[in-house]
């Protein structure tokens, strides 16, 4: 079985969706699957990668091509819509990552000439707050004229929470939906004093941890908001974000910090990986995601495997399963409800050791590499029997 999954960029400032699809690589490559990934040279804030064009590359352990980025809007790029025409039939079935994008587009029309069935993650876009964001009447008419057909003819549609299933059913639109969640990477053991030589402001201090991309969706203006009107209350805790975003966006957080009176009880850390992503997770009091949607929400899972229990906004998807298993408070995304969340888990020592133990356990039984690659091996497989046995994709 060979698979080529296509996604408009792998850059790290993108956030989870470039940290899922290294993780779907390596799931599939430990269940024998041949993979590859096809992608633009796109490195984020117009920037490009600088990778050797169109020939396959050995990177973490997968294969990839890089092509040269045409437009930044939509990821246009004319030379991976060339080559996927022209080897499309190279492959047994095509995984592709995103909508309302130039390289989904091409890979699906490409599949579709090609006789070659494609699944689609459509990566939150088809969710309440996906349609209505960011250009809402070019999405629609776009919905209306390309996505409809592309998701009517996918021989599945990977959507990673019940949620972001439902949301997405709920425009009507004929489709083969299958629910299959993120994995996450086992916590990395760290030095106990990690953290100290990272970020010395810390050193014997507690705090809440969020860490992800900084970006309007993600709520951070509640988050600071709410930071502000528990701080009097909680005089011992530091807050510490973890993420990259655009100059003016973080600009305007940094300002609105001030505002607030909080400057200096929140710490900016940047983009975080490796070692120092594990040791603040190490050593948080808890994680916070208050956003306004999230169609997964990896940063999460990835606190819950680190056995952090979590506060987070209604709208990350899996959120309310969560809850059920006493792993995370879900909060409305209005500063107030923010802060009682954050307040209750701080002030309650007993109730946040037992979501600790709860997370972690959540998270070993839903969230591994090998539930993830059987789950996508047993769908490849279910759709090229299909195809084998003559059923329409």
């Amino acid at each position: 079985m060979k698979v080529l999954h296509v996604i408009p960029s792998l850059a790290v400032a993108h956030g989870g969706p470039s940290r899922a699809i290294r993780l779907i690589e390596q799931a599939l490559r430990e269940q024998g699957v041949e993979t590859e990934t096809a992608t633009t040279d796109d490195d984020g804030a117009g920037g490009r990668n600088g990778r050797p064009q169109g020939m396959p590359l050995s990177e973490e352990g997968a294969t990839r091509r890089y092509f040269r980025k045409t437009t930044n809007p939509y990821k246009t790029s004319i030379a991976l819509a060339r080559w996927i025409f022209g080897h499309a039939r190279d492959y047994d079935l095509i995984h592709i990552h995103a909508l309302f994008s130039f390289t989904s587009t091409m890979a699906a029309w490409a599949a579709r000439r090609a006789g070659v069935p494609y699944a689609v993650r459509p990566l939150g876009t088809l969710s309440r707050y996906g349609v209505s964001q960011r250009r809402p009447c070019l999405k629609r008419l776009s919905l209306a004229l390309i996505e409809r057909n592309i998701l009517r003819n996918a021989a599945a549609v990977h959507f990673t929470s019940a949620t972001e299933q439902h949301e997405a059913e709920s425009l009507g639109i004929p489709m083969r939906g299958v629910v299959i969640p993120l994995a996450v990477e086992s916590p990395t053991s760290v030095a106990d004093d990690a953290l100290d030589e990272r970020f010395p402001e810390l050193k014997g201090k507690r705090f809440i941890l969020y860490l992800s991309r900084l970006d309007p969706k993600k709520n951070l203006e509640g988050l600071l908001a709410a930071f502000a009107s528990c701080a009097s209350a909680l005089p011992d805790i530091s807050c510490l974000i973890a993420g990259d975003g655009t100059a003016n966006y973080v600009e305007q957080l940094h300002e609105l910090a001030a505002r607030l009176g909080i400057a200096g009880r929140v710490l900016w850390a940047g983009h975080l990986d490796g070692d120092a992503k594990a040791a603040v997770f190490a050593r948080a009091d808890l994680f916070v995601l208050p956003s306004l949607s999230e169609n997964f929400g990896i940063a999460a899972a990835e606190a819950l495997a680190a056995g952090l229990p979590c506060v987070l906004g209604q709208g990350v998807a899996i959120a309310g399963e969560l809850v059920e298993a006493g792993a995370a408070l879900a909060v409305d995304p209005d500063p107030p409800s923010i802060a009682a969340g954050l307040t209750r888990l701080l002030q309650d020592d007993t109730l946040r050791a037992g979501m600790a133990i709860a997370a972690a356990k959540f998270a070993r039984e839903n969230y591994s590499m090998t539930a993830m690659g059987q789950a996508l091996r047993g769908l490849y497989s279910a759709v090229l029997m299909q195809k084998n046995a003559g059923v329409g994709h």
